[in-house]
């Protein structure tokens, strides 16, 4: 099938089987392979010379030697209310491997079917919500954000009943871990102490090894801090690239602080502060402004949950932590987009200021720090445009300018490094949604055009321009469902 240089392993069996059922995957009909993510595999141990091999393995219709399907078992807080029936609904972790460089893997089918978790659900993922977990899982790995990643996946014609009538589709899914916060909540508060201990150690032994060596209690609390950090960071990425989850419920939050579960997410287009991607969360719970603090609430739920095997006093500490952990990213992150090498102690009033002269004006968010990257080479047009009112726009640059005089590297130095971290093309929804169409259709080369465009977010590409225009009105702040 392939030439193989990972070792295979399947350490969540480690684990009690209370964290886990084991099931076979559900066959789909008529699979074909759509889409194989040949640089990743590489990077795994491992190169496919006919990918269509791997059909089988995505439709859930054959195991490889060393795959031991398991549903995990999880709880979490959903839009604030705690949840104990959850778990693994539609998806299974086949195995895990370990690559050359010795780097860890999880591989997860999404869409295997029905599980002892599965609830009122089918079991299945639809086409649509399959494409745009790989785009944007990719396109964020790109962005040089922590993601979970696409590995590939199949198509199938089993319909699938969502608002309408949909067809299946199956994603290999893999990641360093997929332990999230909740997995510590179902051990806190259903399974107890000893349970808890076993799932920390075991959380520490894979991807925290740096601690083993020291006394208990410090290495629970070096470990907890180090996810409240890498929770802190991740949110403050997503912040910066313009970038809503959805839905940040404690279950989709990943222990080692990859970006986890897409769903309803969305990249800002005309900026608003306020926006909620997903049409179910009425009340705003995961709007954009509030991700930060959201970050910090799944951290909390996360901190009750140990409270079993740490002190209160610790607990408080880590948690400390997020808020520095958070300001300090965001803000060097945002330096860096505005091209401040220097420190100063106002820039983030300049950073707060511009983020509300974005919402105020409605001004798009990646066209704007793009723009803002090539003052020099192409002057301030593809800036000031932007502004219905160009006058704020010229208010704006005499400060930005005044700023930039305690800068010390040249001009055309300072944008090369802006348009590094100033993404020019990003999975704008209505780009999502026109490949979907034609997917359905069964054209999938736009998909995988869209896809060798995100792979390169900085880069000019002229032959792609398309992919770095303005939306269209009626691509502009689409809504996504949970079912997606």
């Amino acid at each position: 099938m392939s030439s193989n240089s990972f070792r295979v392993e399947h350490r969540y069996l480690d684990l009690p089987d209370s964290f886990y059922s084991r099931v076979q995957p559900s066959p789909l009909k008529g699979a074909r392979m759509v889409c194989f993510n040949h640089e990743l595999a590489r990077e795994m141990g491992f190169h496919a010379d006919h990918p269509e091999e791997w059909t089988g393995v995505g439709a859930g219709a054959e195991l490889l030697e060393g795959m031991d399907p398991v549903a995990m078992k999880y709880t979490g807080h959903q839009f604030g209310m705690y949840n104990p029936d959850l778990g693994d609904g539609r998806g299974l972790l086949l195995w895990e491997t370990l690559g050359p460089d010795g780097r860890r893997w999880d591989w997860h089918l999404k869409g295997a079917g029905m599980t002892p978790y599965s609830r009122f659900g089918d079991g299945r993922a639809v086409l649509r919500s399959t494409i745009r977990e790989y785009l944007c899982s990719e396109a964020m790995h790109a962005l040089g954000i922590p993601t979970t990643r696409a590995l590939f996946m199949v198509s199938a014609k089993d319909p699938v009943r969502r608002e309408s009538i949909e067809t299946a589709a199956a994603l290999v899914r893999v990641a360093g871990s997929h332990i999230r916060f909740g997995h510590f909540e179902f051990a806190a508060h259903h399974e107890g102490e000893a349970a808890l201990r076993t799932l920390i150690e075991h959380v520490i032994a894979l991807h925290f090894p740096h601690l083993i060596g020291l006394p208990q209690d410090e290495r629970y609390l070096r470990w907890f801090e180090e996810v409240v950090e890498r929770t802190a960071r991740l949110i403050a990425d997503w912040q910066a690239v313009g970038f809503c989850h959805g839905v940040m419920n404690s279950d989709n939050m990943s222990i080692i602080g990859d970006t986890f579960d897409y769903g309803p997410y969305a990249f800002l287009d005309d900026f608003d502060a306020g926006y909620i991607c997903n049409h179910t969360d009425q009340g705003g719970r995961y709007a954009y402004n509030r991700q930060p603090q959201i970050g910090f609430t799944n951290c909390q739920y996360l901190a009750h949950a140990l409270l079993p095997v740490m002190t209160e006093d610790d607990v408080r500490q880590a948690l400390q932590l997020y808020e520095k952990a958070y300001n300090s990213h965001f803000l060097q992150k945002m330096r860096d987009k505005l091209g401040l090498a220097q420190e100063d102690s106002g820039d983030l009033g300049l950073v707060m200021d511009t983020f509300s002269m974005l919402h105020e004006h409605h001004v798009d968010y990646t066209r704007f720090f793009r723009g803002l990257s090539g003052l020099t080479s192409k002057g301030t047009a593809p800036l000031r445009d932007l502004f219905v009112d160009r006058s704020v726009a010229d208010e704006w640059l005499e400060r930005y300018r005044s700023r930039l005089k305690l800068e010390t590297r040249a001009d055309d130095e300072r944008e090369w490094a802006m348009r590094k971290v100033n993404p020019k093309y990003i999975l704008r929804n209505y780009l999502a949604q026109q490949v979907i169409v034609e997917a359905q259709n069964g054209d999938y080369e736009p998909m995988k055009e869209l896809l060798k465009v995100l792979q390169k977010p900085f880069d000019e590409q002229p032959d792609y321009e398309k992919y770095a225009d303005l939306p269209p009105d009626w691509g502009k702040h689409l809504n996504i469902s949970c079912s997606s």
